[in-house]
């Protein structure tokens, strides 16, 4: 049993390594899209993500803060305009598709602002890693080592997801590779067999031609 722990406390650990994104946010005198921060990571359809961002500084200090969460589908799951300290925006997305976490720092004008910057940690967590176990260890009633168990599972889950969508994103391409060659093999072919035509549609336009001229 302390050796099932020991490998289930790795295996959670190895799962939540990752860090917090952390990053200096300037400030900016006018709105720019192209002054925009921005984050992009992928999501299966469905999955449950929470985005928190914890912002330095305060409302009123000069500069204002916004951020937009969209995906490459057009669809908006979260506006959030100046902010300061913690914000968190959760969504489900609607399909599997890359998302943008984007900020933007402008100053308000409304006074002197010496370091015109805004210090970001960034989060985010996505399927299983996004969920809040302990509520769910108290409403279920289960054990450490069940809600363990019970998270690896959904993990496991996710990476398996994350194969099958490969494996058919893999299919799709090389369905389109072959059909692309098989396309350009009929294409070459026809001009192939166009040229030879023409070929010899020449040579018996010269020969009646001569013939015409009394040169042969």
């Amino acid at each position: 049993m302390a050796s099932l722990k020991s490998l289930l406390s790795g295996f959670l650990l190895l799962a939540g390594a990752a860090q917090a994104l952390k990053f200096d946010l300037e400030a900016t005198s006018s709105h720019h899209s192209n002054q925009r921060r921005c984050i992009r990571n992928f999501v299966n359809k469905d999955t449950l993500v929470v985005v928190t961002a914890t912002l330095d500084g305060y409302k009123g200090d000069g500069m204002n803060v916004n951020m937009h969460i969209s995906d490459s589908h057009g669809n908006e799951y979260g506006k959030a305009k100046d902010i300061a300290g913690e914000q968190r925006i959760v969504f489900t997305s609607h399909h599997d598709a890359a998302f943008d976490v984007c900020f933007e720092n402008y100053l308000t004008g409304s006074k002197y602002v010496e370091n015109p910057r805004r210090h970001v940690e960034l989060d985010i967590d996505i399927g299983a890693d996004a969920k809040d176990w302990s509520a769910i260890q108290a409403t279920e009633k289960l054990k450490p080592l069940e809600t363990d168990l019970r998270r690896i599972e959904e993990l496991v889950g996710e990476v398996v997801n994350e194969m099958d969508y490969l494996r058919a994103r893999e299919q799709k391409l090389r369905d389109t590779n072959e059909s692309t060659n098989n396309r350009v093999k009929w294409f070459g072919m026809a001009t192939t067999f166009l040229l030879i035509a023409l070929w010899g549609w020449q040579i018996m336009y010269l020969r009646a031609y001569f013939r015409s001229k009394h040169l042969i």
